[in-house]
């Protein structure tokens, strides 16, 4: 059947019409009035039909910032396509526009409101996070939800509904969550409800491989679990200090996930690898020459009756037979990867998890062993010598040695451990932390896990002696 000319004439004069009124609906929305734009963000007038529970400001400034803000990210969500986005409050909102730059050239999104709580982030979660299919999301959040009286569990349960909505959103997305800054009574936030916050954060996001929790209160707590005056002036806001240390605590896990390069290596520590008679026991690419070790009759035991004692102790996996990670970029449990030139020991699900990765080598011999770390906030790891372990820490904060001049938290350190017959000498950045740490005669290098990030990189080793056979 043969169709006048004219039908294809109109069909195309329809098709034009349609596009020119679609093109015309995109060209008034994006020429809307700054006013009109903000009454599409307008805060509800009431609670009900809205996710969550708890309290939602409304003040009068609030909610002008709120439809504000919201308003011109509503302009941005093309060009923020696949940032790494901020969600939270004035602490978050404060940090600036492009975070000031800490992050490099990461596309960053800053979705901090001043004033907000959980429950009105989980309202504009949508369009104001997820909308912008973000390559990851930090989030700092419930410290003014305490302020307008919601209890901890309250506040929980709405971060556990947001992190819900971003995993349905994309199953891949990672989450780096900083728990709630420590303040003060004075503002209505006490350290108890401030701790028992963070308590339960955890308990929501154990064992979801997909939620880094950097231990920002331990960061910043005084010796009565309050905020610091010189960092939160207020007790509440930091200033340009708190600022730095909040970018270094989440600088190294932002790193080893991928959502930020690693900043440039220095020159000594490019060097370090080929120190003349040393070995290296790392080649930054992949775990050769380390592997698990089958868990011993003896520490079965040991487990055992420590697990007996504290129900709440941390995982302690058991491994049945010995396996080599030769050519591999991470342990079967990815516990223990290779990335970025270096040996990570990342963040257990579980919040703690007591596992070691040892070389598939006994050094027998006196040695020197040499390398650099870097720990996340109150992080726990450990060097095993022959066997046996010493404490490598955020050792500010995780102790042991709290008095220590030379450590530089959340930065790279040096340390060297020279064994000479049975005992080592242990020192860090040039203080010494055991001058004569008894060793068995012989046994593997080791490298232990337990709550925290930690960073190895340039691993290497210097006989000094015959092998002990």
């Amino acid at each position: 059947m043969k169709f006048p000319l004219a039908v294809p004439v109109i069909a195309l004069a329809l098709f034009a019409c349609f596009t020119s009124v679609s093109n015309a609906q995109d060209i008034e929305r994006n020429a809307k009035p700054s006013a009109t734009l903000e009454a599409d963000f307008t805060l509800p007038a009431t609670d009900e039909g809205l996710p969550g529970d708890g309290p939602i400001r409304r003040y009068e400034w609030f909610q002008k910032l709120w439809s504000t803000k919201r308003a011109k990210w509503a302009g941005e969500v093309k060009d923020k396509q696949g940032a790494l986005v901020f969600l939270g409050d004035s602490i978050t909102q404060g940090w600036g526009d492009g975070m000031r730059g800490s992050f490099g050239d990461t596309l960053v999104a800053n979705r901090g409101i001043s004033g907000d709580t959980t429950r009105g982030m989980l309202i504009r979660l949508q369009k104001d996070v997820l909308d912008l299919n973000p390559s990851g999301v930090v989030m700092l959040m419930g410290t003014n939800d305490l302020e307008e009286g919601a209890d901890p569990q309250t506040i929980a349960d709405n971060l556990a509904l947001i992190i819900d909505k971003i995993h349905a959103h994309n199953s891949k997305t990672p989450i780096v969550l900083s728990l709630v800054f420590p303040s003060s009574e004075s503002k209505k936030r006490p350290a108890e409800k401030i701790q028992e916050i963070n308590r339960l954060y955890q308990m929501k996001v154990k064992g979801d491989a997909g939620v880094h929790v950097v231990d920002t209160w331990t960061l910043f707590a005084n010796e009565k679990k309050d905020a610091k005056v010189e960092e939160f002036p207020d007790l509440l806001h930091p200033n340009e200090a708190g600022y730095k240390k909040w970018r270094s605590a989440l600088r190294p896990v932002l790193e080893v996930i991928g959502l930020v390069s690693p900043e440039t290596e220095p020159a000594a520590s490019t060097q370090a690898i080929n120190e003349a008679g040393f070995e290296s026991l790392f080649n930054g690419k992949d775990l050769t020459g380390w592997g698990f070790r089958p868990t011993t009759a003896d520490e079965r035991k040991s487990r055992e009756r420590w697990q007996s004692r504290d129900p709440n102790a941390p995982a302690w996996p058991v491994i049945e037979e010995a396996k080599s990670f030769d050519g591999k970029p991470a342990s079967d449990d990815h516990r223990y990867i290779a990335v970025n030139n270096r040996l990570v020991v990342t963040n257990p699900p579980e919040g703690r998890r007591i596992q070691q990765l040892w070389t598939t080598r006994d050094f027998n011999s006196d040695y020197v062993l040499k390398l650099e770390f870097r720990a996340t906030p109150n992080a726990d790891s450990g060097i095993f010598v022959r066997g046996k372990q010493l404490q490598c820490r955020d050792f500010v904060l995780a102790g042991p040695y709290k008095e220590l001049k030379n450590y530089k938290p959340q930065e790279w350190n040096q340390v060297e451990i020279i064994v000479t017959g049975n005992t080592a000498r242990y020192q860090c950045n040039g203080e010494v932390l055991e001058e004569a740490f008894s060793v068995p005669p012989r046994g593997p290098i080791g490298l232990e896990g337990d709550r925290g990030q930690i960073e190895y990189r340039n691993i290497r080793i210097q006989p000094l002696g015959l092998s002990k056979n």
